[in-house]
């Protein structure tokens, strides 16, 4: 994929309206990654950069292209307001007219309540991980008990059984 989105940042470069840019999440890159919920190397992110949204098609440089010229253009946003529609206008508006610190509080109890979500998720995982080993453990116990039980001579015996019953008719 790497061959295919260098392409694509030369066919950017220095474009009047969008752009296509690189970003080592491991470096520099890192502040901008997270706050953008970069998790999963390569990701491709698009849209207004106060606000981006996850590309999910094809990684040729054919599909990226086309995406880019059908999709990198200027969009609803506080500074292109007048290519907002009815209600997308109405939300900026209802956000504009925020204190400074109404906005800062929104943002961190949205920021908070997905990492709650994080957390509870990566907790539940975990219990339902230590509870899929513990019934792996008791499952392969069980197995076990049976195979040393004698039951596989015990259907060899009644397999020999029946083969001898056949045998005296």
């Amino acid at each position: 994929m790497k061959p295919a989105f260098d392409k694509l940042m030369k066919e950017y470069e220095g474009h009047a309206t969008a752009g296509v840019f690189d970003v080592d999440c491991t470096a520099a890159g890192k502040p901008l990654c997270d706050s953008n919920g970069v998790r999963g190397f390569p990701t491709i992110k698009y849209g207004d950069p106060n606000s981006l949204e996850a590309y999910e098609g094809g990684r040729d440089y054919d599909s990226l292209l086309k995406f880019c010229q059908e999709n990198l253009k200027p969009v609803c946003s506080p500074a292109n307001i007048e290519l907002c529609d009815e209600a997308q206008t109405a939300n900026i508006n209802k956000f504009t007219s925020m204190t400074d610190a109404e906005l800062a509080a929104l943002i961190k109890a949205g920021a908070d309540k997905k990492s709650d979500a994080e957390k509870t998720f990566k907790d539940e995982v975990s219990k339902l991980q230590k509870n899929y080993e513990a019934l792996t453990a008791a499952k392969e116990a069980a197995l076990e008990e049976v195979d040393n039980s004698g039951v596989s001579t015990a259907k060899a015996v009644q397999a020999h059984k029946a083969t001898a019953a056949k045998d005296e008719l």
